[in-house]
């Protein structure tokens, strides 16, 4: 499907009802709302997982990977699905999508839900403020995604073993299907540009932080929603503490609410995938 400038792939089951697009994180792709996909459709929403800008089947441009062109990504999606507006769900870099699109993009969003993934500007104050904290969980694997070239390497190496690693320090011990999935993901991965795209995101991250860009991001996606807002996160997530989730609440409007599923980590929708989607359609029904 087209959508700003690009072609995005997309999986869709639909129930006939209002639109709800589901934004996938790191590493993972479209698949991995398997479990979600059919469930909403039954429950009456038309339901789209979309494979992000350089995952998957999507294309993968050589630049685009900042959150401004990301959230058009998904603007433009829900504009060429021929909707007016759509519930807003993202996991991880997704999550930090969806926040965007709802800042930046308002009118076409009815509700945001973010999972492991607190707002934007939570995350850059709790790595500052929270060094011991938030700043060693996110250096402890972001920091190495910013050399050049070697992180690529490292990722294909051994069939995406790195991958595997990868979804087991970040998960808790429930996932009834770790290894089916990680064997969907380590293939994934092996796609041609998909890797440098996705660690092209955590790049932008980082460079956006020293560049007048970063401020005039900061300033934009600032604005509060006026949309139901669901945030859902892992007690034992490693990569997201769930305080800097909380601390989301500065920027998340006057209908936020928020749940901590216990031993879970950065993956609820696939570690517990009955209880999230049971989260999920209460929202999206209460929306």
């Amino acid at each position: 499907m087209s959508a700003n400038g690009i072609r995005l792939h997309v999986a869709e089951c639909d129930g006939g009802g209002p639109l709800v697009v589901l934004l996938h994180g790191f590493p993972e792709f479209w698949w991995a709302w398997r479990h979600q996909l059919p469930a909403l459709a039954d429950g009456g929403f038309r339901v789209v997982a979309a494979d992000l800008r350089g995952y998957g089947e999507s294309d993968k441009p050589p630049r685009g990977y900042d959150l401004w062109t990301l959230a058009g990504d998904v603007a433009g999606l829900i504009r060429a699905l021929g909707e007016p507006r759509a519930h807003v769900v993202g996991h991880g870099w997704g999550g930090l999508v969806a926040w965007t699109v709802t800042a930046l993009h308002p009118r076409l969003v009815l509700s945001l839900t973010a999972l492991g993934a607190p707002h934007p500007l939570a995350l850059r104050s709790a790595v500052v403020r929270d060094p011991r904290g938030q700043g060693m969980a996110t250096a402890r694997y972001a920091a190495a995604f910013q050399l050049p070239r070697w992180p690529e390497r490292s990722f294909r190496r051994d069939g995406g073993a790195r991958v595997e690693r990868i979804l087991r320090d970040w998960s808790g011990s429930e996932w009834d299907d770790f290894a089916e999935s990680v064997g969907h993901y380590r293939r994934a991965s092996q796609v041609t540009g998909v890797v440098h795209c996705a660690l092209e995101y955590y790049r932008w991250a980082a460079r956006s932080q020293l560049r007048a860009e970063g401020r005039r991001f900061a300033a934009a996606v600032a604005r509060i929603p006026t949309v139901p807002v669901l945030q859902v996160n892992g007690a034992i997530d490693p990569c997201v503490l769930a305080q800097t989730a909380a601390a989301s609440h500065r920027w998340a409007g006057s209908e936020h609410r928020m749940h901590v599923m216990p031993a879970t980590g950065h993956f609820p929708h696939e570690e517990h995938p009955a209880a999230t989607t049971s989260l999920l359609s209460e929202a999206l029904l209460a929306s």
